[in-house]
């Protein structure tokens, strides 16, 4: 079964009835997107016996850029994280609930949240994230980061390392490279020659790779893996997790990091970023040296990097966040 928005609608219906997740008697009667998928496919389904849910499928390739290859299994270990954490009810009623699995179409159901938006808008100036979102956000990682891993059966996880070479790429090697064949200017006029100094900082690369080797090694912590606003849901029911297809066994340090960078891409009050620095949970031998540095590895990805964010920011702005972020990985601690 590949999905698509014009997949009859008769053959979906045999599928989802054949897999048990439609009554036998249940019909597809809308197929549409409810967001933009980034790494997968993805749509909502509604049937007429007032059933929603989510199928996400995963192709051989980055679905944003299908010219980048990924791992096709990564589908299949973002579904034993859906059923891992269902173990734990504090923490599944962050997510969506996990209905079903189809390794031969790479192919999972999800319970739909209903319509909602992510949080990406908090990127533009006049908005903001609500410290309720914020707190929810961060107890979702505390619980998340302090699960025991001898519950959580953690040396039966996969590894997820074939994605996480893909990220690596992106994370450490390719925002550093002079001729990335990506030109920032086409992102905001004078970027690119902005760039070139942290490209050309041998104590700033040196200090990058060593985080790589770091998010590369496996570790005491089950982690999402790509907490940032675009995986963070609105809904009616209050503030949900999506897209943990990044998950892996590794540093706590590392999740918290990312978000906190993105509260500081948003330019969140000082307020609200420290309110997330101390609600935060740590688990037992958490490096308080190691957060700062992610966060500042994760903002010049973001901005000299390929995977760009709707930031509202003049160019200053992005130099200014360029500068904080290099002194936050060379000094290991939040720059003013």
């Amino acid at each position: 079964m590949q999905l698509s928005l014009k997949v009859e609608h008769a053959a979906l219906s045999n599928y989802l009835q054949q897999k048990e997740w439609f009554d036998p008697a249940e019909k597809v009667i809308s197929i549409s997107k409810p967001g933009e998928g980034n790494m997968n496919k993805v749509l909502r389904v509604k049937s007429d016996q007032g059933k929603s849910l989510i199928l996400k499928q995963a192709n051989a390739f980055v679905q944003k850029y299908p010219s980048i290859p990924a791992p096709i299994e990564r589908i299949a270990i973002e579904a034993k994280f859906y059923q891992l954490v269902a173990k734990w009810p504090d923490l599944a009623a962050f997510l969506p609930a996990f209905i079903g699995f189809d390794p031969e179409n790479h192919l999972m159901a999800l319970q739909d949240l209903g319509v909602g938006t992510d949080f990406t808008n908090i990127y533009l100036k006049g908005q903001n994230i609500s410290q309720d979102s914020l707190g929810d956000a961060i107890a979702f990682l505390s619980i998340l980061h302090n699960l025991d891993p001898l519950e959580a059966d953690h040396r039966s996880f996969p590894d997820n390392l074939s994605l996480r070479k893909l990220n690596y790429e992106h994370l450490f090697h390719y925002p550093y490279l002079t001729d990335s064949g990506f030109d920032l200017d086409t992102v905001q006029i004078g970027l690119q020659a902005a760039a070139l100094s942290f490209r050309r900082d041998e104590e700033l690369k040196k200090q990058v790779l060593r985080l790589g080797e770091i998010y590369l090694s496996s570790g005491p912590q089950l982690l999402h893996g790509d907490f940032y606003p675009g995986s963070w849901l609105n809904t009616a029911n209050g503030f949900r997790v999506i897209d943990p297809e990044f998950c892996y066994w590794g540093r706590a340090e590392y999740d918290l990091g990312v978000l906190l960078a993105h509260l500081k891409m948003a330019q969140v009050p000082e307020v609200l970023f420290d309110h997330a620095l101390l609600a935060y949970r740590r688990p037992m031998g958490f490096d308080e040296a190691l957060v700062p540095q992610f966060a500042g590895m994760e903002i010049l990805r973001r901005i000299i990097g390929l995977a760009q964010l709707p930031l509202d920011l003049s160019l200053e702005e992005r130099k200014d966040l360029l500068s904080q972020a290099a002194q936050m990985v060379k000094t290991k601690t939040f720059a003013a």
